[in-house]
C-alpha cells in the first residue's frame, strides 16, 4: 500500500486543509479531505486534486471542529467533487443535552436556532450534503473512517465543552478581516517580546498554558492510523492538551502503538502542548538529534513566530523533525510520492525562544 498525506497552503492566517490519499492498484485507492481552511483555500483544494488525483470522488470529507478558519473552505470542495461521507458535529443536534447551562433564556427551538445562526458556514455544508446525498456522520471517539480511528473527542466530552462555543467561532461573513487583525497585534506585540535561553537539557514549555486552549479547539477530532505496515499518522488539528490526553488514554486501551508522523496541533502554538502531553505522545526526551518521526505544521505565509520555537524544540527533542508549510504543499509519503515535489527542510532548534 502506498500513501500521501498532503499539507496545503493556506494563505496568510494559520488554518489547516489536509488532503489523504492510501490504498494500491489491486484494491483501489481511497481519498479523504480533512478541513479546507478559509473560503479561499476551497481552490486550493480542488486544484490539488485535479492535479495529483484526477478523476477521485472523495471518500470522506472530515471538518475537525467548528472553527472558520477549518471549515469554509469545505463548502465550495463539497460543491466541486462527489463526497461519499461528511463527518462533523452539529452542535445544534445536541441543544436539548446543553440547554439547562443557559438559565431559561432559550426555548429548544429557540437554542437551536441561535446555534445554527452562529455557524453559518456547518449550515451551508449540512444543505449541500443533504442535496448531495453526501451522507453525514457525527464524528466521536471510537468511530471508523475508512482507516483512520477517531480517538477523540468523546461525545460525553464534546456536550460538556460545547455551552462554551458561542465565545469562539468568528462570523463566516468577517472571515476576510482576520488576516489584517491577525497582522495588527503582531505588530503590537513584537516590541515587546522577551526571550529565554533554552538548550537541549533546558526545556521551557509550560505544563499549564495560560489562556487554557478554547473550548472549541479542546473539541477537536483527533485521528489516528496505521496506513502501511507500521507506518502510524497522528492528526491533530486545533486540539489541545485534554484533548490529546483522552485521545493517549484511548490509544493505549486499543494499544496502538506511538505515531511515526504526528500533526503540530493548532500551527505551533504554546497553548495545545505541554511536556507531559507530548512524553505520553512522543515518548520522553531523547539524545541529541535523535531520528524517531516526523511532525508537520500548518502554518500561515505571514506567521512568521509559528511555530513557536518552544513547540518545535519540544518535539525535535523527542526525535521528531518538524516541518512548516507556509507557501507551499507539503507531503508525507511511502510510495513515488508527487512529481516535481522537492526534499523540504526541518526547522531549527531555537537556543532562544519567545517567554509567554
Amino acid at each position: 500500500m502506498t500513501y500521501e498525506v498532503d499539507f496545503l497552503p493556506v494563505g496568510d492566517s494559520s488554518g489547516d486543509a489536509i488532503v489523504v490519499r492510501y490504498g494500491n492498484d489491486q484494491d483501489g485507492y481511497w481519498l479523504h479531505v480533512v478541513d479546507g481552511g478559509l473560503t479561499d483555500t476551497a481552490q486550493t483544494i480542488i486544484d490539488h486534486i485535479d492535479k495529483h488525483y484526477p478523476g477521485y470522488w472523495i471518500n470522506h470529507m472530515v471538518l475537525s471542529h467548528a472553527d472558520n478558519d477549518h471549515a469554509c473552505g469545505l463548502i465550495g470542495v463539497l460543491e466541486r467533487f462527489e463526497v461519499k461521507n461528511l463527518w462533523m458535529n452539529r452542535p445544534w443536534l445536541y441543544a436539548r443535552e446543553v440547554i439547562q447551562h443557559f438559565h431559561g433564556n432559550f426555548t429548544l427551538d429557540g437554542l437551536v436556532a441561535d446555534i445554527r445562526e452562529r455557524h453559518p458556514y456547518l449550515v451551508e455544508l449540512e444543505r449541500i450534503a443533504m442535496k448531495k446525498g453526501t451522507h453525514i456522520h457525527e464524528v466521536f471517539q471510537g468511530a471508523q473512517i475508512g482507516r483512520f480511528t477517531v480517538l477523540a473527542p468523546s461525545r460525553q466530552r464534546y456536550i460538556d465543552l460545547l455551552p462554551d462555543f458561542e465565545k469562539t467561532p468568528t462570523s463566516y461573513r468577517t472571515e476576510d478581516l482576520a488576516p489584517k487583525q491577525f497582522g495588527l497585534l503582531r505588530s503590537v506585540f513584537e516590541a515587546a517580546k522577551k526571550w529565554l535561553d533554552e538548550k537541549w537539557d533546558v526545556e521551557t514549555l509550560s505544563e499549564n498554558p495560560q489562556p487554557p486552549t478554547s473550548s472549541s479547539n479542546e473539541s477537536c477530532v483527533v485521528q489516528y492510523a496505521d496506513l502501511e505496515n507500521g507506518n502510524t499518522v497522528l492528526l491533530t488539528a486545533d486540539v489541545g492538551p485534554v484533548g490529546l490526553m483522552e485521545a493517549a488514554n484511548y490509544r493505549d486501551a486499543l494499544r496502538l502503538p506511538l505515531p511515526q508522523f504526528i500533526q503540530v496541533p493548532h500551527h505551533g502554538s504554546r497553548h495545545n502542548v505541554t511536556p507531559s502531553v507530548l512524553d505520553r505522545w512522543l515518548g520522553p526526551r531523547k539524545p541529541p538529534w535523535s531520528d524517531v518521526g516526523r511532525a508537520y505544521c500548518s502554518v500561515g505565509a505571514s506567521a512568521t513566530d509559528y511555530p513557536r520555537g518552544q513547540v518545535k524544540n519540544a518535539f525535535i527533542r523527542r526525535g521528531y523533525k518538524v516541518y512548516a508549510n507556509r507557501t507551499r504543499t507539503i507531503s508525507h509519503y511511502r510510495g513515488p510520492g508527487h512529481p516535481g515535489f522537492t526534499p523540504i527542510t526541518p526547522e531549527p532548534f531555537d537556543s532562544k525562544v519567545e517567554a509567554p
